[in-house]
């Protein structure tokens, strides 16, 4: 494999997802590898402090750069070698024949996260096990719940998040709320990726205020910005949880990453948008509750959350550093 031969593909690489659209992962090249680490700088330490969305995403990023050298006719495999000390997760590296996938480089450029309007109804059973097939490839389950139940999981963990400063500080940091943002089409959550109107994108600034928030926060009226975690679920919809298995490790989780990317473009390739909703996980009161409902015993097993449907607007396509 000749490492020079990827670069030219790095802005397909860059559309993996991540959490906030941090995209923390770093492509060293080496003479015959590609080494997959990631930026400290752009993790969210208050929001992941276990680290877990972060190595989704990073597995996820693997998993698309493996797609995307299938789809340009490169012989590329991906050798996880983990490593939390020097920030990797493994490398792109030559092998017999290319990636074996079903997914072209179109469906990754395709692929989006949309926080609209869905229509209404649940996935079938032909769909849901496809789902449950590519988990069961990494020893992972699939489990499903009706979205209306889980409108005050959701409306909780909002809440929590924007009681607490850290949290707040991150969200700020990675919030671009205006086009004139230096950052909005590089990074970060946009206005629109949000699917914020403008009155509700200046209520956001306001909560994210650095002089405004420690007002809003010591009268309780932060609370009012999480009002719209009821219409994200309170429809005929579905969310569907990834669980992997008890102790999963760092290792694991990178790879239950490049699982969640097969599934999310199995569904895009469907016709179906997904939102994440890990916020109801990274609160671990939420994250406790969610299990009880789901009947688990462990909590410690559920690696993502995100919400599935048919999208009835069109879902903006979101900024990346690469382009």
């Amino acid at each position: 494999m000749k490492p020079d031969a990827l670069r030219e593909l790095e802005p397909d690489f860059w559309r993996a997802p991540s959490a906030h659209n941090t995209q923390p992962w770093v492509l060293r090249h080496h003479e015959e590898t590609v080494e997959i680490g990631w930026d400290p700088a752009r993790t969210l330490p208050a929001l992941d402090p276990a680290g877990r969305d972060l190595r989704l995403a990073l597995g996820a990023f693997a998993e698309t750069c493996l797609i995307v050298c299938a789809d340009a006719g490169l012989n590329v495999g991906f050798r996880q070698d983990h490593s939390e000390t020097d920030h990797r997760i493994g490398h792109l590296a030559g092998a017999d024949g290319p990636y074996t996938t079903p997914f072209t480089t179109q469906d990754v450029r395709a692929r989006r996260t949309g926080r609209v309007a869905y229509a209404p109804g649940r996935l079938d059973a032909a769909v849901t096990g496809r789902l449950e097939k590519l988990a069961a490839e990494e020893k992972a389950e699939v489990l499903r719940i009706p979205c209306r139940r889980l409108i005050e999981l959701l409306r909780d963990a909002d809440r929590h998040l924007f009681a607490t400063p850290p949290i707040v500080r991150e969200l700020r940091a990675w919030t671009r709320l205006a086009p004139d943002d230096p950052r909005y089409e590089q990074d970060g959550l946009t206005d629109r990726t949000l699917g914020l109107s403008r009155w509700e994108t200046r209520g956001l600034r306001a909560a994210l205020s650095p002089r405004l928030y420690p007002v809003l926060r010591r009268l309780g009226l932060t609370r009012r910005f999480v009002t719209a975690s009821r219409s994200l679920l309170d429809h005929d919809g579905e969310v569907v949880v990834l669980a992997g298995r008890p102790g999963c490790s760092e290792a694991e989780q990178v790879a239950a990453g490049r699982v969640l990317m097969r599934q999310w473009l199995t569904l895009s390739t469907l016709g179906y948008t997904t939102h994440p909703l890990s916020q109801i996980i990274d609160v671990e009161t939420t994250k406790q509750r969610l299990a009880r409902l789901l009947g688990m015993d462990d909590p410690s097993r559920l690696l993502s959350v995100f919400r599935v449907g048919r999208p009835l607007a069109e879902v903006p396509r979101s900024a990346r550093l690469v382009a």
